[in-house]
């Protein structure tokens, strides 16, 4: 498949996705992006490749960036971001800084935990609304992430991102307290 191919795929893929999750008809991505109907249909069936100009329309109207629209990876549900891929955005010469642990598109209200887990328990989660993103950040042991019957281990310093529609568990199954901050974002009411 080619690289205009993937895109093409992508496009339509994240902008249905995104219109779902936003609880957007065809008819109301159409009015708050200045773009047809007909266009909107052409492009979640891959069946079109519309200019730079109409994808910037449609990413504002939905809220979300170029880069999400046309993310073609595939990402998995579950994304683990090493500590050292934290990216510090500011600094100074006195050592304070700040870093983006790890980041995603919210689309509703946004919740943040602090969590504790001693060794060898769990707290397992029904899945959430649709659309609902969970963010955590460990930050003493590994927490061990399930999702959807799949393990996860997330260090000491790392994050992990994770649609949370589907079951999940949070684990330590080390010898040591775990703990971590954790953000929710819950999609609006429709």
């Amino acid at each position: 498949m080619s690289d205009l191919d993937l895109l093409t795929q992508s496009l339509a893929r994240n902008v249905k996705h995104w219109r779902t999750v936003r609880g957007f008809t065809l008819d109301v991505l159409a009015a708050r992006a200045g773009v047809s109907r007909g266009m909107l249909i052409q492009i979640e069936q891959a069946r079109t490749n519309p200019s730079l100009g109409t994808v910037v329309k449609i990413g504002d109207a939905l809220g979300v960036s170029i880069t999400t629209l046309l993310d073609y990876e595939q990402a998995p549900t579950v994304r683990v971001v090493p500590a050292e891929r934290a990216v510090r955005l500011w600094h100074t010469d006195a050592g304070s800084y700040n870093r983006l642990l790890a980041g995603t598109e919210a689309p509703g209200p946004l919740e943040m935990w602090d969590w504790r887990l001693m060794p060898g328990e769990q707290s397992p989660s029904e899945p959430h609304p649709a659309g609902t993103v969970e963010l955590v950040h460990v930050t003493a042991g590994e927490l061990t992430l399930t999702v959807d019957g799949v393990k996860h281990l997330v260090p000491t310093g790392a994050s992990a991102t994770f649609e949370a529609s589907t079951s999940h568990t949070y684990g330590n199954e080390g010898d040591v307290p775990m703990e971590m901050v954790m953000a929710v974002s819950v999609p609006p009411v429709r």
